[in-house]
């Protein structure tokens, strides 16, 4: 049995090791002759046993020159383990350096011969034994927290110690470790209570040889240190170190920079100089500086690398490198879309894109900003005159540019400050409230002084002039010094006619940023921002008119200052709050008062306190019961005049759009569903008056409710929207369910998005209203309608009961509906339509409206129609009289279109209706103009390619529609286009639109004929929707819709050098009337963000986005490099030089169009984007390729395609995940991501077979992994080990710098692995 080391008498060992010291034996033969004895005894080495006595011997009975001569002989025959000798000696000589400098100077010279091999010597035969030795020695894990359990993570935490030890020994020699804002380490400081009196030689007097060797030893510590720092393989280990312990690296550099600044010793060496030791330090330095294997890889990565923004000015036209913000601009116009409101807010979506962005191209806040602002001024030009129609309008666009963006950099910069704040009081250790200062603030304002360059973007569309004019008049006034204050504000006009100053979109900007305290007054001095003449303004405050300034010094609400409130916008919270405090205490007149001045500008225009508008509406719809209140009723009812005013007040649809991009349609939802359900259950005969004297029914105030309530999800959208696999069709999660869940999760606010203002704000807004969840059987009434209604597109109608109630309530809306046929002695029609035996009753009850509540006529309106329509498709009915029925129930309870819209949308799916003849005797024909219509169709999509199917056959036979379409759009054309119809037309119009897309073609186009005719003025707007239905029905159109966007966007009809592509020819400017009130070709971009959400089968985009994208690639090299230039560079001694301008711009091109394909990607929602990255391009790679084998540009194409499929597949998640942990989205990242790294990996191992260009397939691997390493690190972190471990060896054949720094990137779990990686590469 052998003898264990435990066995060992080591006392013996000890003995004979003095024995040999004092006969003055060979070092030599002592370490041979001890190593042999060892391994006799089966002593496993080399033995941490070993090197704990020895240098107990050496510390400090036996320090002599021949001890340490033994010592170095037994490092040499490796029988002790040099990273436990010198860990043992770092901790008993550092602190005794002063009074053992000689055993200090030799300690170093031992690190410097053994330390910076190490790395090469990660594998240790006993390694579990030395770790816990070494970590136990230097508490290394309780240092850094970092559980030091494998050879390379134990030698990083080493290595960064003993750096730092000497770094801070030389601090401590020269008096400067006192400075350091933290010493958190004591390992320099001498032990308490110990008398050291060294002997022999090393006699410690303090000698001037003494005084002079310590001088010595702090240059020599300074330039070991250096050392550390200039050799490869330790400073692959101090740059694990950096990466994996943040916070200690931080005060590490401080350190540095001290002794950078303040050390004498420093500037004494001759070796190590300040300059050097700044460059060494540099964040920027490569780890591995050995070449890597090179191809066109390594030139390309150069190139990507490139300057995201050289040129603002390249924003709007041409495809320079600031096209990488090309996102933004379609971000931005998506969220103009009408037809469906989103419960996420425009802030946190428009944040996580920049942020992505950002991480995406590594540029500064300063282009981020510059971008951001630039892509919402675009915004607002592109429709500075928008097409008349239920669409948004430039209110919309406005609150997108002034408010949102604005908000969105409150955000951004906020994040920052707060984590600074945070860095600042833990690092001070004291809490300060105080705001720290970022970078990103000063970014802002460098930036903002950069948008007043661009004069053409920033020309104020015609209605936003005054307020332009008026922002820049608050800055002249200002500066000279006329002390107008708030009367300023309250002046509908300046009176002074000497002020001479014209305002632009800037000045409305700076405003907005001056409002959330990103700025100061300060600004108003930036030269050329103010463009009048101040020293000819008057010192006389102009004549006040009464205003927010009189109301706010205790003026009382006459109507003269109350239409001066409802025209001009608040211009601060406290203004709204007292005006909420009225609505909430004062008279009933008092509180619709309130209520129509919140709707009035300060929603529509008060673009600085709109967060604040939609607050306190929304705080209004759900006041909470009053303390007082002792009624059996609903206290909602008191309120009812209030309300009404609320609820009419935003229902536009630029106000519904305000609320989406604000984020509060889950609140608002939530508000409006007891209002729903209370006003509901009344019968008419309650009913109030408002201050102007109009009648306000139950029935009004639950139509408004309702139909603003059905406005924010897509209720109206047929039973044939679904999605394929585990892809839903877009927008389709906008459901009461979803709305309500979203809200109650708005209730608690997470505190890992503190920083987050807008999900606060939204959190404080659920808890002051309603602080309790809610749910969709939290109402009954509105249940039991919800139910019906998905029962209805579910199947067909069934349920009736003869002699129920409801049975009853059907009959007398028959009866009312079509009375004069009752009227006419027609019993038999009568019976008919309603299906029953009509009772004596009913003719009694012909001259009036039955008296019931909502709730009960919208459980009976699916019947009522159902009968109707069965009537009139069996002759008993004309549809004249069918409409003028259907119109008369819509007046008497306007909310019934609801039920209406969602009968007539399952019965057209169903398909079990003959169609009918829009002939113009029985229904109205469109023939007038739908060959015109066809014409104007074809002009829109004139831009794509796309061929139109002729919607005049040959014959002269009239158009058709199914009946119930036909029945609908000649019910929605008895509507007057007037205020009190337009709130329910934006209901039913939506609802129109997606039946008759929903329908075969051409029912669109016959439908906008129909309403062309009734509406000239909504023409444009009908025509275009008309347009985009030929995409709904169409894949093939739309595949050349998407090619019309890649091949707009990246220019490709023209040079590669021109100026063509980019956002210009992608968005256009709108829909642009000519002159003769024709449309003109609309540009791609917009086609495609109008129609996408319609399109069912989202799912076949995937591989269609891929395969243009890639197609794109091919035609930008193919036009950026000729065959003939093609050749030289092939033969250039220096391709890159030869080809660099090109190259160059061909990435660009490259880069643009993988931005724009993750983009449209994107937008089809997370779960397209997370089955893209799980399913989609693993089959890609897969599958064989026949165009791969076309590659006539010496791989070019090929390389390129790689990386542009990995810039796709990065930014498609950054997109959907966010870049950081801030979105709820970010949870799904970790294992959707995790099924492509393990794919990436096993093929990397050869467990899977790949079809694609090798060449395509090293560029996305590398280029994937290069973009998560230096765009999204910390999603390595959430990556299986072993998975980045196989990647990383993978990536070891063709760049060892990238697996270096997917491990390095990994986190703690991988710092081990590339430590080892580290000591391979310094072999």
């Amino acid at each position: 049995m052998a003898i264990t080391s435990c066995q060992i008498n080591w006392d013996n060992v000890l003995e004979f090791t003095k024995i040999a010291q004092h006969k003055g034996d060979d070092p030599m033969l002592w370490a041979i002759q001890l190593s042999s004895n060892l391994n006799s005894a089966g002593v496993s080495l080399p033995s941490p046993q070993l090197a704990t006595l020895l240098v107990s011997h050496i510390c400090w009975d036996n320090n002599v020159p021949v001890a340490w001569k033994f010592l170095e002989k037994a490092l040499v025959f490796n029988i002790v383990p040099p990273i436990l000798v010198l860990a043992l000696l770092s901790k008993s000589i550092i602190p005794e350096r002063h009074s053992q400098p000689a055993a200090f100077r030799l300690y170093m010279e031992l690190l410097k011969r053994h330390a910076f091999t190490l790395i090469s010597q990660l594998k240790w035969p006993n390694s579990h034994m030395i770790i816990n030795s070494v970590d136990k020695v230097l508490q290394l894990s309780e240092l850094f927290g970092v559980p030091a359990g494998e050879p390379g993570i134990l030698v990083v935490e080493f290595i960064f110690s003993i750096a730092w030890q000497l770094l801070d020994a030389a601090l401590d020699d020269e008096g400067l470790l006192e400075l350091a804002p933290k010493k958190k380490f004591g390992w320099i400081f001498k032990p308490e209570n110990m008398d050291i009196d060294g002997q022999g030689n090393y006699n410690e007097k303090r000698t001037t040889h003494q005084e002079r060797l310590k001088s010595v030893n702090t240059v020599m510590a300074i330039e070991l240190f250096g050392q550390f720092l200039q050799n490869k393989a330790t400073f692959g280990m101090l740059h694990l170190a950096r990466r994996n312990m943040p916070a200690h690296w931080r005060d590490f550099i401080e350190h540095v920079q001290l002794l950078i600044v303040n050390s004498s010793a420093l500037r004494n060496s001759k070796v190590m100089t300040p300059e050097l030791l700044v460059q060494l330090i540099s964040a920027t330095r490569k780890v591995m500086s050995r070449e890597c294997k090179t191809s066109y890889l390594q030139e390309f990565q150069e190139i990507l690398a490139c300057d995201p923004l050289a040129s603002s000015a390249g924003l709007c036209h041409g495809t320079s490198r600031s096209a990488i913000w090309l996102p933004l601009d379609l971000v931005l116009e998506d969220a103009m879309d009408a037809s469906q409101v989103n419960a996420t807010s425009a802030i946190e979506i428009v944040t996580g894109s920049v942020k992505a962005l950002q991480a995406m191209s590594g540029s500064t806040w300063y282009d981020c900003f510059l971008g951001l602002w630039m892509a919402a001024l675009r915004l607002v030009q592109r429709e500075r005159d928008p097409i008349e129609g239920p669409v948004p309008h430039l209110v919309t666009r406005l609150s997108m540019l002034l408010s949102i963006a604005t908000l969105v950099i409150v955000n951004l910069i906020k994040e920052e400050e707060i984590a600074l704040t945070a860095e600042a009081e833990v690092h001070n250790e004291k809490h300060s409230k105080e705001r720290v200062p970022g970078k990103r603030r000063r970014d802002l304002v460098t930036c903002l002084q950069k948008l007043g360059d661009f004069k053409t973007l920033l020309t104020p569309p015609e209605s936003v002039i005054p307020a332009a004019n008026q922002a820049a008049a608050k800055a002249m006034m200002f500066i000279a010094t006329i002390n107008a204050g708030n009367a300023y504000s309250d002046c509908a006009s300046i009176k002074d006619t000497s002020i001479k100053c014209s305002g632009n979109l800037h000045h409305l900007i700076i405003e907005a940023c001056i409002a959330r305290k990103l700025l100061d007054t300060s600004v108003y001095f930036w030269p050329g921002y103010v463009n009048g003449l101040t020293d000819q303004i008057s010192h006389n405050v102009p004549v006040q008119v009464p205003g927010w300034s009189s109301f706010m010094k205790g003026g009382q609400l006459t109507p003269v200052v109350i239409n001066a409130l409802v025209s001009s916008p608040a211009s601060s919270f406290a203004e709204l709050d007292k005006i909420f405090e009225i609505a909430v205490q004062g008279s009933d007149d008092d509180k619709t008062t309130a209520a129509t001045i919140l709707c009035g500008a300060s929603l529509n225009c008060g673009w600085n306190v709109q967060e604040h508008t939609v607050y306190f509406i929304t705080r209004l719809l759900c006041l909470p019961v009053p303390a007082d209140y002792s009624g059996t009723d609903s206290h909602l009812i008191r309120y009812a005049p209030m309300l009404n005013v609320l609820l009419v007040g935003i229902a536009t649809v630029d106000c519904v759009q305000i609320f989406s991009l604000h984020g509060l349609v889950p609140q608002l939802a939530g508000a409006l569903m007891p209002i729903c359900e209370v006003f509901g259950s009344c019968v008419p005969n309650v009913s109030w008056t408002s201050a102007t004297g109009e009648e306000i029914s139950a029935h009004a105030v639950f139509s408004n409710a309702f139909a603003l309530l059905l406005m924010l999800w897509r209720f109206n959208h047929p039973p044939l929207e679904h999605g394929v696999g585990e892809v839903p069709p877009v927008g389709t999660q906008l459901t009461p369910e979803y709305l309500l869940q979203v809200r109650n999760s708005q209730l608690v606010c997470n505190e890992n998005v503190y920083w987050d203002q807008n999900r606060r704000r939204l959190a404080a807004d659920a808890n002051s209203s309603l602080s309790e969840p809610i749910f969709v059987d939290t109402f009954p009434k509105l249940k039991v309608w919800y139910r019906q209604h998905l029962a209805c597109i579910a199947s067909p109608l069934s349920g009736l009961v003869h002699g129920t109630p409801v049975h009853q309530i059907v009959n007398d809306l028959l009866t009312m509906m079509f009375k004069k046929i009752i009227n006419n002695g027609n019993q038999t029609m009568t019976s008919a339509i309603s299906g029953s035996t009509a009772s004596s009753e009913i003719g009694k009850e012909t001259g009036s409206r039955p008296m019931l509540a909502g709730w009960d006529i919208l459980e009976a309106v699916p019947f009522v129609v159902d009968a109707a329509l069965t009537a009139c498709a069996h002759g008993r009915l004309s549809p004249r009289e069918l409409c003028t029925g259907l119109k008369d129930l819509a007046d008497f309870l306007p909310a019934s279109l609801a039920s209406i819209v969602s009968y007539f949308s399952a019965e057209v799916s169903r398909g079990v209706w003959k169609p009918v003849f829009m002939n113009g005797v029985d229904w109205p024909s469109p023939a007038a103009n739908l060959a015109n219509v066809e014409e104007q169709i074809k002009k829109i999509l004139a831009a794509t390619g796309v061929d139109v199917p002729s919607l005049v056959a040959g014959g002269s036979s009239p158009a058709t529609l199914p009946l119930p379409l036909a029945a609908f759009v000649s019910l929605t054309i008895t509507y007057k286009l007037d205020k009190d119809s337009q709130r329910f037309l934006n209901l039913a119009g939506p609802a129109l639109e997606s039946l008759a897309a929903g329908c075969p073609w051409p029912c669109m186009p016959i439908v906008a004929s129909l309403w062309t005719q009734k509406a000239k003025r909504w023409s444009d707007f009908l025509i275009f929707s008309a347009s985009r239905t030929v995409f709904l029905h169409d894949n093939g159109a739309v595949i050349q819709l998407l090619k019309s966007c890649f091949t707009a966007a990246l220019g490709l009809k023209s040079s590669l050098t021109s100026s063509s592509g980019g956002v210009g020819p992608l968005l256009g400017h709108g829909f642009e009337s000519q002159s003769h009130g024709e449309l003109s070709p609309v540009a791609p971009g917009i086609l495609y963000l109008r129609s996408y959400r319609s399109i069912r089968d989202i799912i076949f985009m995937r591989e269609e986005i891929i395969s243009l994208l890639m197609q794109s690639v091919k035609d930008i090299v193919c036009n950026g490099f000729r065959r003939e230039r093609i050749a030289k560079l092939k033969k250039a001694k220096n391709g890159m030089k030869y080809g660099q301008v090109s190259l160059a711009t061909v990435m660009t091109k490259v880069k643009l169009a993988a931005s724009l394909a993750a983009t449209l990607a994107w937008f089809g929602g997370i779960q397209l984007v997370q089955s893209l990255i799980k399913e989609t391009l693993p089959s890609w790679f897969i599958s064989v390729h026949r165009s791969q084998h076309e590659d006539d540009a010496g791989g070019a194409v090929a390389m390129l395609g790689g990386y542009a499929l990995a810039h796709f597949a990065l930014l498609c998640g950054a997109l959907a995940w966010g870049v950081d942990t801030s979105s709820s989205a970010s949870k799904r990242r970790p294992k959707i991501l995790g099924y492509h790294m393990e794919f990436l990996a096993s093929a990397l191992d050869g467990k899977i077979s790949l079809g694609c260009d090798p060449a395509t397939w090293r560029a996305y691997v590398s280029g994937f992994s290069s973009l998560m390493v230096g765009c999204t690190p910390n999603w390595l972190s959430e990556l299986d080990v072993q998975v980045l471990k196989r990647i990383s060896k993978g990536l070891m054949h063709w760049n060892e710098e990238l697996a270096l720094s997917l491990l390095a990137a990994g986190g703690v779990g991988t710092m081990g692995a590339a430590a080892e990686l580290i000591g391979q590469s310094s072999l």
